[in-house]
């Protein structure tokens, strides 16, 4: 038996009406993503958003928890002694005259900016640590989600243009309908959101609201006798 699912441009996906066959994935919700003392760079509308999404984020696990869906925690940690040189790079963290890092690099290991933000894992909940963008690159995500599985994937978190986006491309490559929770991510650019949204949507996900998909995780436990 199938649920639809209905996106934000009223298109129908149907997708296993078993809760056992979906998760929660949660991308990056951390100190140097979200805290404004960590971001004094962003200006107060910009701020103002990526506070929202971190509330609309708790609010959709606390849904998730309460079908009994699975959720599964991304972080980023860089490594200190294996540098992402090409980031580095990128980003203009990097002196190249002497190849040593700045410090500003974000999330590394056991620093207060890799720490979760507003939000935590439950007992039990499953970590999957990454390093680079996408939390299926080098990780054993795809692995945990198949043992358990899962089918379908809800993404949420930060940022929709960047991490987000990585992962939900590699999701949907690696065969999974996906969902990308349009109010529980954000980007710190509107503008490289709604692009995000528009290229996702065509290519890799359906856009649906954090209502739409608490809806059907309820849908769900109602099907098999849930409690919750």
């Amino acid at each position: 038996m199938s649920i639809d699912v209905v996106d934000v441009s009223g298109h129908s996906r149907p997708v296993p009406l078993a809760r056992e066959e979906t998760a929660l994935v949660v991308v990056d919700v951390q100190r140097d993503f979200c805290d404004p003392e960590h971001l004094p760079w962003l200006d107060e509308e910009a701020r103002s958003r990526v506070w929202d999404a971190v509330t609309r984020i708790s609010w959709l696990v606390e849904r998730a928890r309460a079908a009994d869906v699975r959720v599964v925690w991304v972080r980023l940690e860089q490594d200190p002694d294996s540098p992402w040189w090409s980031s580095l790079w990128l980003r203009g963290l990097l002196d190249v005259s002497t190849a040593t890092r700045l410090p500003l690099e974000p999330c590394l290991t056991g620093t207060p900016g890799a720490d979760w933000f507003r939000v935590f894992p439950a007992d039990g909940e499953d970590v999957v640590v990454k390093r680079r963008y996408s939390a299926f690159h080098g990780t054993d995500l795809d692995v945990l989600l198949r043992s358990r599985g899962i089918t379908w994937l809800a993404v949420c978190g930060m940022t929709t243009d960047c991490c987000v986006d990585a992962t939900v491309r590699d999701a949907f490559q690696s065969g999974y309908r996906t969902f990308l929770i349009t109010d529980a991510t954000t980007s710190y650019l509107r503008k490289s959101q709604e692009h995000a949204f528009s290229v996702l949507a065509n290519h890799s996900a359906s856009v649906v609201t954090a209502d739409a998909m608490a809806r059907v995780w309820e849908r769900t436990r109602l099907s098999d006798g849930g409690t919750g």
